[in-house]
């Protein structure tokens, strides 16, 4: 029995490796059915009935909220992928097929619970309007990715927010959800998605939200405590080993400021980044027409340009490589 679980985890293991090549090649098509879209619908339409059958408890209403998108995106992918445990103890020619597809059904959706590509590319966007000069085209493509108001920000306002936006999703997008597969399976991929989903459509404290959102809010904090704090520790090894990367001052860094935020996770992936390039990033910021004060992460050494969102992006796919590569070597090991 132990053998078999052995196995199963390292089949499991060799998927998820699989679905960040998977990733890395196709990334996130517009063309192609994507669950976090379906999350995404289905939390639009429950929002709409709890806010209607719990008008007098809107927080009631957004913790059942939270209950029905984590009990159906982790039963579902566990029925679906269960198989793979009952193929694996089948005769081989009786399951060699049959693991073959499981194998590049998992592949497949491990790789569109990625989401390093998609963030490298929605950021060059930026970059690459920065370097034409059409501000206007930058402030729409880095509208694309932040929550912040764009209409007030500057040139380097906007290369300043793709290189924040990277470095923060770099665990929400990158490394949480690898570690939740990694551990849990797709299922467990799948759960990490739907939290993270969900802080990211009702998780704000504005009116709207405030008491609605909060269960939501308050799971993904919970979720993301673990994955933020590897994040921050990866992206700072990453910087030791990429050129042009300053790895002494992003752990400097990272010890200094990783909780210069409102949220307990949101500073780490930022912190370290910001000290890699030497950077300052974070400062106020204007969210739905109001001010925040918010505190700087890293020093002032230089100014921002748009060659930084490379960077940034540089730091992620190694982060990310640097995981993998531990993961290969336990598959190895065991």
């Amino acid at each position: 029995m132990t053998m078999t679980l052995m196995h199963l985890w390292k089949f499991h293991s060799l998927a998820l490796l699989a679905g960040c090549v998977w990733d890395w090649i196709m990334g996130d098509p517009c063309w192609l059915p994507h669950p976090v879209r379906w999350m995404g619908h289905m939390i639009s339409g429950l929002e709409n009935r709890l806010r209607k059958r719990f008008k007098g408890n809107l927080l009631l209403g957004g913790r059942i909220l939270a209950v029905c998108m984590c009990f159906f995106w982790t039963l579902v992918p566990a029925v679906l992928f269960g198989g793979m445990e009952i193929c694996l103890t089948l005769p081989e020619r009786k399951g060699s097929w049959a693991l073959g597809l499981l194998f590049l059904a998992e592949s497949f959706f491990c790789g569109q619970l990625m989401a390093a590509k998609s963030l490298r590319a929605e950021s060059m966007k930026v970059a690459y309007a920065l370097k034409e000069g059409d501000i206007e085209k930058a402030r729409r493509a880095v509208s694309m990715i932040v929550g912040r108001d764009t209409a007030v920000l500057d040139k380097d306002g906007i290369a300043r927010a793709a290189v924040e936006t990277v470095a923060e999703n770099t665990s929400d997008g990158v490394i949480a959800p690898f570690l939740f597969m990694a551990v849990f399976g797709p299922a467990g991929g799948f759960f990490y998605k739907a939290v993270n989903t969900m802080d990211s459509m009702v998780g704000y404290k504005n009116d709207r939200y405030i008491q609605f959102g909060r269960g939501a809010a308050k799971l993904d904090d919970r979720v993301n405590f673990i994955p933020a704090r590897i994040s921050g520790i990866l992206l700072s090894a990453a910087a030791w080993i990429i050129p042009g990367m300053d790895g002494k001052n992003a752990w400097r860094i990272f010890k200094r400021d990783r909780f210069n935020h409102a949220s307990p996770n949101s500073a780490h992936g930022e912190a370290a980044c910001a000290g890699a390039l030497h950077l300052r990033l974070a400062g106020d910021a204007w969210y739905f027409g109001t001010l925040h004060k918010k505190p700087y992460i890293g020093d002032d050494d230089r100014p921002i340009c748009p060659d930084d969102i490379a960077g940034v992006s540089r730091l992620m796919f190694g982060s990310e490589q640097l995981l993998m590569a531990v993961l290969a070597a336990l598959i190895f090991m065991f």
